[in-house]
């Protein structure tokens, strides 16, 4: 798990004054990044030497307490499972204590035609990932 801490600036919240509902994809993002850089990959390098994007698929986000204007947050980042094409990341968003929101990403490994790729053995071996599953899954 990493843990990615985030002043919450004007420009995040809505006319309520609370953090805009969209923007927690943002912070997820924050999150998953700085989780990468922690096992000293940068996303863009991956991008370049692999000839290999990880769109999201899918996102989740459950929200339980608001976050504000000069809130500081922290995103804890883990991956949770890593298939044959497929990752998945889960997210904590706390201030302090206050559990503020749950959420996860489904990320996708394609080329650049959008055709779906196996995940490089040395991209699952940075981020900690147990071998993935099967090759009937993900």
């Amino acid at each position: 798990m990493v843990q990615t801490h985030i002043r919450i600036i004007y420009g995040d919240t809505d006319q309520m004054g609370v953090v805009y509902y969209a923007n927690y994809l943002r912070f997820f993002e924050a999150g998953r990044s700085e989780y990468m850089r922690s096992r000293g990959l940068r996303y863009g390098d991956f991008e370049r030497e692999h000839q290999l994007w990880l769109p999201v698929v899918e996102a989740t986000v459950s929200y339980r307490a608001p976050a504000r204007y000069e809130d500081v947050v922290t995103v804890e980042t883990s991956l949770v499972e890593a298939r044959r094409a497929t990752a998945r990341f889960e997210y904590r968003v706390l201030r302090g204590a206050d559990l503020l929101a749950t959420g996860h990403t489904v990320h996708a490994c394609v080329d650049a035609g959008g055709r779906i790729r196996r995940l490089p053995r040395e991209l699952l071996e940075r981020l900690g990932a147990a071998e993935p599953a099967a090759a009937g899954s993900g």
